[in-house]
């Protein structure tokens, strides 16, 4: 069991932070004021606390604000982030779609967690749970077996650490190296929202096939 800190009050982080609960972890949820979802949390027995509050608490930490105030967040944090590994869920999403497509406020040699990363250089983040809706955040179940979750991060222990997680929540982690990989898997979102925007398709997951 670990002490896990959800930093976001959409539903991403609602969804990650009621799966750690079920796999017994000791979370906490995080908003700016403290008290955004004081029904909700009474409701499913998930504390919350300021985001300051819940940093401090949280081993292992989840950020899953919108990309846009991402950086400026974690900026902030960076002393409580120190040394402990963040879950990076978050795109660079600039605005919504164009033909089925999300526009990005990054280029393709650039990543929002890289620009995380330089924001709180002592924490050790983990590109995950970016490429795929909430839905299916949490022990999905697809007939094709476990989808693959893509992960990134220049530390090995902090990767290893959120592969075990990603065990739990029904997932085969694949690792794809520092993390200048995020550049690759942020735009797996844009991809995966494209049959939704197109066609209302959004029942799916990425798979790693092998010989």
């Amino acid at each position: 069991m670990a002490k896990v800190g959800v930093l976001g009050s959409g539903d991403v982080g609602k969804v990650l932070a009621l799966g750690f609960k079920k796999h017994g972890h000791d979370v906490r949820i995080g908003s700016r004021e403290g008290t955004k979802l004081a029904g909700w949390s009474a409701e499913n027995g998930v504390a919350e606390g300021t985001f300051e509050a819940v940093a401090a608490h949280g081993e292992v930490l989840v950020l899953g604000v919108a990309g846009r105030v991402a950086e400026e967040l974690v900026k902030g944090l960076a002393r409580s982030l120190e040394g402990k590994t963040v879950i990076d869920a978050t795109n660079p999403i600039a605005g919504g779609p164009v033909n089925g497509i999300l526009p990005y406020f990054t280029g393709p040699n650039d990543s929002l967690m890289e620009r995380l990363q330089k924001a709180a250089p002592g924490a050790r983040f983990v590109k995950a749970f970016s490429s795929v809706g909430n839905a299916f955040m949490v022990n999905p179940s697809f007939p094709g077996g476990r989808p693959t979750m893509f992960i990134a991060g220049d530390d090995a222990g902090a990767k290893a650490q959120v592969t075990g997680i990603l065990e739990q929540f029904g997932w085969d982690a694949e690792d794809v190296g520092g993390v200048e990989g995020a550049r690759a898997i942020e735009p797996l979102c844009q991809l995966w929202c494209a049959p939704g925007f197109l066609r209302n398709q959004w029942a799916h997951a990425f798979k790693v096939l092998r010989m």
